[in-house]
């Protein structure tokens, strides 16, 4: 059976955390789909288009990995895609709590679908999307959080 995971975030925008998070994890899965959730009651900074850009040029060497979106439970997205596995990564406790509880009612109601957590390498901990877009919207230079090949047009 095909090992499939779903990477789900807003990566508004990606930053090098989640690229470390999801190289480290290609040797675990036969397909990674970088899913970007649709949450109606949030505004996003960058557009989907954008984001979705930006994804497609840092994994453009990787035909592992492919780029979705969606809506609703994440869990229904991986049954619609066949994936058995939903990666995460962990960054801190605080996110280890958050995590852990969204896993476990994950596994409440989809009991075949398993959360992988992967902790990013220790330079890239404090990085954030919040933290990015924060230092965009203040007009600094971002370009050392995120991956090479995204470029803010702002």
């Amino acid at each position: 059976m095909k090992r499939v995971a779903i990477f789900p975030g807003s990566f508004d925008p990606i930053t090098k955390g989640h690229e470390n998070i999801l190289r480290r994890a290609l040797p675990l899965f036969d397909e990674i789909i970088i899913a970007i959730g649709i949450n109606n009651s949030k505004q996003n900074y960058f557009p989907m288009e954008k984001r979705k850009e930006w994804i497609r040029q840092v994994f453009a060497d990787e035909p592992k990995v492919r780029i979705e979106s969606y809506t609703g439970l994440t869990i229904h997205f991986c049954k619609k895609m066949n994936a058995t596995y939903i990666l995460r990564g962990l960054r801190t406790s605080a996110d280890f709590e958050f995590e852990k509880s969204i896993a476990q009612n994950n596994k409440i109601m989809a009991p075949e679908i398993e959360t992988v957590f992967i902790l990013p390498i220790p330079e890239l901990s404090a990085i954030n999307s919040t933290i990015v877009r924060d230092i965009i919207r203040n007009g600094g230079d971002a370009t050392p959080f995120v991956p090479k090949g995204v470029v803010f047009d702002i």
